[in-house]
């Protein structure tokens, strides 16, 4: 135990360019700024930049780096990189090894084939990165022990509009600590300097071998399975979640650990999830900011690390029909620099009235903003999951618990009555430890569910960055912290107290429809969530809309996060990947289907017709192919339907993809191309379950899903 503790301390963070190594390589008055800097959001000198550059490029190539890379998150929601080495030439014409705060600091990028939303003309080509220092600088190691520096960065336009996912997220966390410490200090906090969002974003993920993978096209060209009968088990025996992970997956856990380690990632818990094949990664919380870094090198490591393996990792939110998909739980909560989590109730709640102002902001900005948390959550992958009794529905709601309701109905009621005294679970064994019990039970099927000392939104696909969700509620909570500090700048101090009261009962009332506590999934809910005038919105198309609707415009404006311009650039952006999700999806299934499976299904007829004249042949009046007459039956219309439902799908989808505009092209795949598709499916599938192991085409979910 003793060396592998060694060990992973000894190599932990140990590729990533973190406060140990920067007091190694820099002075200690360099140190010093790039802290202030880094902390205080102080502009970033050149001179500074030149000795951070020089230290950085030391450390770096010490560690076999020979490149460097400004590393950035377009509008795709992936990560872009281009290397560039150290090599330079001087006046003279001599080779030398450069790096200078100018190549740290800022650098040029071809924007022209990256997705604007129309905020540029393509021939308009120019992009730049900006490094973000608040996001430290790390090492990935390539063969022969080379290495390339990564150095995290926004991405903006020629003239400064955000064409990344970072720099909204930056200027939403800077909303979030103008506003937080403006109005921690007009509580009488007046040490705080700096009020930060924490987030931890658990990964769920599957792994397949990659002999089923290579042979199956949807799951190359499109993340997930456009075809697949139910294997003779799934997850109904609830034997998968939490069980004992298989050897090769447990040895590409270990290795997993150890490459997000040197990179600083402190990846804390790892299980199987519910469904076969599929699995769960935890980290620490951090700021974010670097959570959503580390979100990214995540997915990216986890697919790395499974093909030394033999194993291909799967990021889509439904890659398999009818077991669970993959979720991405955003935690969130609102921390100062002074040590105070803002959502932590405390030993009495009641009397805690930082933490009720806090908790009833966020429910109202919920409750207010309902359609952007929903829209945060939205991308093609995750219309198969949400609502599927899985995963949340779209109806947006906020879980407290019965106890923390009750204390904060009685505060609203004049009352000081917190949770009840702890009390304990008698296991009936004696030798086990005293088990206190929780004040409130989780709840798996809410989509914003306070859990202790945050709010787990759990929504978010397993694919999306956490970005999105980040921005959105950051800005949403700024916004309410805006509101309550001006509310609070009106009164004199002496009378501050009694309108942070007045406050949190007006909140608790005007939005408390937004609170539930119950069974999410339940049919029930529908129905009272409608009568309470909640939304439900149920598709990301519809969803998209709320970007650039007067209010949203107001909000994000107001807190300078993005302008009007960026949000009718992301709404355009969003629906042009719906439409090209699912164009490359339609086009696959047709595909699939022509090329594959109506040829298995013809050669399996023609054996049987081959067969059945065979034994008609010798067996004279006594119908030996009564069998295989019934299977022939069974096929001549299944493969009719097949080919009838693929022509009118080629039609159709041919017809969607002139339309004029992309809200237009969006609507007709929604409503004609998409339910096509499952109208295909289904015949597909049953036809798979029918053909005889040796004539069908790709692996199926037995396989799959239950490899070795």
């Amino acid at each position: 135990m003793e060396s592998t503790t060694k060990r992973i301390t000894d190599y932990f963070g140990e590729n990533v360019f973190n406060d140990e190594v920067m007091q190694e390589y820099m002075s200690l008055d360099t140190y010093k700024e790039l802290r202030e800097v880094i902390d205080s959001g102080k502009s970033l000198g050149l001179d500074l930049a030149n000795r951070v550059a020089e230290a950085m490029k030391e450390w770096a190539m010490n560690n076999g780096a020979t490149h460097y890379t400004h590393w950035f998150q377009p509008l795709t929601g992936a990560t872009a990189e281009k290397h560039d080495s150290f090599i330079s030439i001087d006046k003279h014409g001599k080779t030398i090894l450069e790096f200078t705060g100018k190549n740290l600091s800022k650098g040029e990028a071809d924007a022209s084939s990256f997705p604007s939303g129309g905020i540029r003309a393509v021939f308009e080509a120019r992009g730049y990165t900006v490094w973000d220092c608040s996001s430290p600088a790390f090492i990935k190691k390539i063969a022969n022990d080379r290495a390339i520096l990564y150095i995290p960065t926004a991405f903006c336009s020629y003239n400064g509009e955000a064409l990344d996912k970072k720099t909204p997220l930056l200027r939403s966390m800077e909303a979030l600590n103008r506003e937080g410490v403006r109005l921690m200090h007009l509580l009488g906090y007046n040490d705080v300097n700096k009020v930060t969002a924490n987030v931890g974003g658990e990964q769920e993920y599957f792994l397949i071998d990659k002999k089923h993978y290579d042979l199956r096209p949807d799951l190359k060209f499109t993340g997930r399975t456009l075809f697949g009968s139910n294997a003779p088990k799934g997850q109904e025996q609830n034997d998968q979640y939490y069980a004992s992970i298989k050897t090769r997956v447990a040895n590409f856990m270990a290795e997993l650990n150890d490459e997000l380690w040197k990179l600083g990632i402190t990846a804390k818990t790892q299980h199987n999830e519910a469904a076969p094949c599929q699995h769960e990664l935890a980290p620490i919380f951090c700021t974010s900011n670097i959570a959503t870094d580390q979100n990214q090198i995540i997915m990216d490591t986890m697919k790395k690390v499974a093909e030394k393996f033999g194993l291909v990792c799967l990021l889509h939110e439904k890659p398999f029909a009818n077991v669970n998909g993959s979720g991405k739980h955003n935690n969130w909560s609102v921390l100062t620099d002074t040590g105070l989590n803002l959502l932590k109730p405390g030993k009495n709640p009641s009397s805690n009235t930082l933490f009720l102002l806090a908790i009833t902001a966020v429910i109202a900005g919920v409750d207010e903003y309902a359609d952007l948390i929903r829209t945060s959550a939205s991308n093609p992958g995750n219309e198969h999951r949400l609502g599927g009794h899985e995963a949340p529905p779209s109806i947006i709601s906020v879980y407290i618990g019965d106890d923390l309701q009750n204390v904060i109905d009685n505060f609203v009621a004049g009352n000081s009555s917190d949770v009840a005294q702890k009390q304990f679970i008698d296991t009936g064994v004696n030798y086990l430890a005293e088990l206190s019990k929780d004040t409130s039970d989780r709840n798996r099927t809410s989509p914003f569910a306070f859990t202790g000392n945050k709010f787990e939104f759990r929504m978010v696909g397993s694919s999306a960055t956490l970005s999105n969700p980040n921005t959105t509620i950051n800005t949403i909570v700024a916004e309410m912290f805006a509101r309550i500090a001006n509310e609070l700048e009106s009164v004199n101090e002496s009378e501050r107290q009694n309108k942070v009261v007045e406050i949190i009962k007006r909140l608790y009332e005007e939005h408390k429809r937004v609170i539930f506590n119950g069974n999410n999934y339940s049919k029930e809910w529908l129905r009272e969530a409608k009568k309470r005038g909640l939304n439900n919105i149920t598709n990301c198309i519809d969803a998209y809309e709320s970007l650039t609707t007067p209010k949203s415009v107001e909000l994000f404006g107001k807190h300078k996060v993005m302008s009007e311009v960026e949000l009718q650039s992301r709404r355009e952006i969003y629906l042009d990947v719906y439409n090209k999700v699912i164009n490359i999806e339609a086009r696959t299934m047709l595909m699939m289907v022509k090329h594959d499976m109506i040829p298995a299904i013809i050669e399996y007829k023609n054996k049987l017709a081959q067969t059945i004249n065979a034994l008609n042949t010798v067996s004279g009046d006594k119908k030996l192919s009564s069998t295989e007459g019934k299977l022939l039956s069974t096929f001549v219309p299944l493969l009719d339907n097949i080919y009838s439902c693929m022509m009118e799908l080629e039609r159709i989808h041919s017809q969607a993809m002139r339309a004029n505009t992309s809200k237009k092209k969006a609507i007709l795949l929604r409503d004609q191309v998409v339910p096509l598709m499952e109208k295909v499916r289904v015949n597909v599938d049953i036809a798979e379950k029918l053909l005889p192991k040796d004539l069908a085409p790709y692996p199926n979910y037995a396989d799959i899903l239950f490899y070795e």
